[in-house]
């Protein structure tokens, strides 16, 4: 499969001239997010990077529907995001899991306050733990797990309504470096399974270039997108190509221009 987005449907989400303002603890307004203009097709894999501060997290929580841009438009599935939605299914960096819930309770959570019946939750769930590989650990406590298969249940859980959209914040940052090599692949291998757009935040540029189709290159003060970039690679990727390398340079250097010049 090649990295490059064929298909000319309608994106799943559009983010048009999006802009956020905030007050600050003393009272000064300041622009966490100017003029973004993104969309994310059908079935891509966007991951967006950029300083501490650029306004990342700020426009995934906006796809999101957890904000509103002070100006500009957010739209999902062609409706303008007013909300969360069970469309749009989050990640966060740190697990979120209930503590008194098992793994597959958890997952069970969004189906619940959905109404579903109870049959059709575990039936859901069941097959959301077959699909991230843990069916041994259904009646497990969030304790009872390592920091991999923690993350690896927030993904099930974020994927039990299943939503057209992926929203994923930084979802390994907290974790060792062969379990995240692992959990990359395992994303890789749901994300073309299921057909899912994928909106990933990350400070890693290995990461974005080993993930995504399109790396968004955010710069700070305010959050503008400075760059994007094409990851015209096939999957499964080397991370020793030297067209891997070639990438991964250009982002870096994208990612280390001085804010002026992004002006």
């Amino acid at each position: 499969m090649t990295a490059s987005m064929k298909s000319a449907a309608p994106p799943s989400v559009s983010v048009r001239d999006a802009s956020k303002l905030y007050a600050s603890s003393g009272g000064e307004l300041n622009w966490a997010m100017t003029g973004v203009d993104l969309d994310i097709g059908q079935g891509e894999f966007v991951c967006a990077i950029g300083p501490s501060g650029c306004g990342k997290t700020t426009l995934l929580n906006m796809i999101a529907g957890f904000i509103q841009p002070t100006t500009g438009t957010v739209t999902a599935g062609g409706q303008r995001v007013s909300g969360p939605g069970a469309d749009r299914g989050v990640v966060f960096q740190e697990y979120a899991l209930f503590p008194w819930l098992t793994a597959r309770k958890n997952i069970e959570f969004g189906l619940k306050m959905q109404g579903l019946d109870a049959a059709t939750r575990r039936r859901r769930a069941d097959e959301l733990l077959v699909l991230t590989g843990l069916s041994h650990a259904a009646t497990r406590f969030p304790f009872e797990l390592s920091g991999g298969m923690r993350q690896r249940i927030a993904v099930a859980r974020a994927l039990a309504t299943q939503p057209q959209v992926l929203l994923m914040d930084e979802p390994f940052a907290a974790i060792d470096a062969l379990t995240r090599t692992s959990l990359q692949r395992e994303l890789l291998r749901i994300w073309q399974e299921l057909k899912l757009s994928v909106f990933f935040i990350t400070h890693n540029i290995e990461e974005a270039v080993f993930l995504a189709q399109r790396v968004v290159v955010m710069s700070a003060h305010p959050g503008r997108i400075r760059e994007i970039v094409d990851i015209d690679l096939p999957y499964p990727r080397d991370r020793a190509d030297p067209a891997f390398g070639e990438l991964y340079a250009r982002i870096g250097a994208a990612f280390a221009q001085p804010e002026e010049a992004s002006a």
